[in-house]
């Protein structure tokens, strides 16, 4: 039951509600283990949970017509992931959602999410925010893609989430950089350098 602990510290944070509608929300959510390249969302079957993370970290990829796989966001301790556009819309999905390593995760299904933000408008604002700031994160994400440099991502990333890239697989973030591994080795090869 730790990972409920995690999500209450996460709650806590929103400063909204009082300890008792903490533990009514965190009731809603059940937690699974996942084993390390297991799935928890797959193309063509609805995505019914979204997915907050109490230990452990997962990957969101689609795949492209020549068989090109792109990453589509990492979420790792105290993030959320899902394939958001199946899991509100309750259509198949059209990404993959895999685990990068042993994990904890809480789940919650839609019907459960509907339910506690029809029960208590407070509920309904969490949700609210979180999605304001999942949209936010993305936006920002797409200018950084139109305007910045790869090597410039790359250095973005690693200020902002070291201790993420510590964690990734090297096919993993150049997906998400929008590069090749090759070109992501080069970059960092030539950090090396320029340090030595």
């Amino acid at each position: 039951m730790e990972g409920h602990t995690q999500l209450k510290d996460y709650l806590r944070r929103f400063d909204l509600l009082s300890e008792v509608e903490i533990d009514q929300f965190v009731g809603a959510f059940a937690e699974v283990r996942i084993r390390k390249r297991q799935y928890i969302v797959q193309p063509g079957f609805t995505a019914h949970n979204r997915h907050y993370v109490a230990e452990g970290a997962f990957r969101s990829f689609v795949v492209d017509d020549q068989g090109g796989d792109h990453t589509i966001s990492f979420a790792i301790e105290d993030w959320w992931i899902t394939d958001y556009n199946s899991y509100i819309f309750q259509q198949p999905a059209t990404m993959f959602v895999v685990a990068l390593e042993d994990s904890v995760i809480l789940q919650i299904n839609h019907e459960a999410e509907k339910q506690l933000k029809s029960g208590h408008h407070r509920f309904e604002t969490i949700f609210r925010i979180m999605a304001e700031r999942g949209l936010a994160f993305q936006q920002k994400r797409m200018v950084s893609n139109l305007t910045q440099s790869a090597e410039g991502r790359y250095d973005h990333f690693i200020e902002k989430y070291p201790q993420v890239a510590q964690r990734l697989p090297q096919y993993a973030l150049a997906s998400y950089l929008g590069m090749t591994t090759e070109f992501l080795s080069k970059i960092r090869n030539n950090k090396v350098r320029r340090k030595s």
